[in-house]
């Protein structure tokens, strides 16, 4: 029970957090070969990318956790009670088919990928790995999103307002 706890509640963001350290180790390596040395290893640069890569997948999933995507909702307060609650749903859902697509899709990119066998050209690393973010960073986005759709089932229309307001003033303070 506690593995499943801190994946749901901590795994993003320590991943995120020791992926960005390592990330500017990394940099930090490439730019001193570059300019103190005269010689940077190239495995540091493409390192570095692939790991971004990977922050960018799982930090689409944290960033549905605590709500951070970018959302135009101009339209959706023209409305209000029912009617914005299933405006509210009916986006969620249809995000949530779309980052199914891309789980779906990604995963047939690692596996072709997985297949023929391709290798990055500086660290020899199959390049699956790397791709391997996408249907991963993907699914992470759909568990969060199916959470987002049995919160807005469960909670009435009007305490779910008072709710997102007391989420914002936690996040505050």
């Amino acid at each position: 029970m506690k593995v499943i706890k801190f994946f749901d509640e901590k795994f993003e963001e320590a991943f995120l957090v020791l992926t960005l350290i390592l990330m500017v180790a990394l940099i930090f390596m490439q730019v001193v070969g570059r300019y103190a040395l005269g010689n940077a290893p190239s495995w540091t640069e493409e390192l570095a990318r692939y790991i971004h890569i990977w922050q960018v997948w799982i930090g689409a999933s944290f960033a549905v956790k605590k709500q951070e995507h970018i959302k135009i909702a101009a339209f959706v307060n023209l409305f209000s009670g029912t009617a914005k609650k299933v405006i509210d749903l009916l986006a969620v859902v249809i995000w949530c088919i779309l980052a199914m697509f891309l789980a779906f899709y990604g995963t047939e990119l690692v596996l072709v990928s997985f297949q023929n066998g391709q290798l990055s050209p500086a660290i020899q690393v199959p390049m699956w790995i790397p791709f391997l973010a996408i249907p991963l960073g993907s699914l992470g986005m759909v568990i969060r999103l199916i959470q987002r759709i049995v919160f807005i089932i469960r909670t009435p229309y009007q305490s779910r307002k008072t709710t997102l307001v007391n989420e914002v003033k936690e996040e505050v303070s």
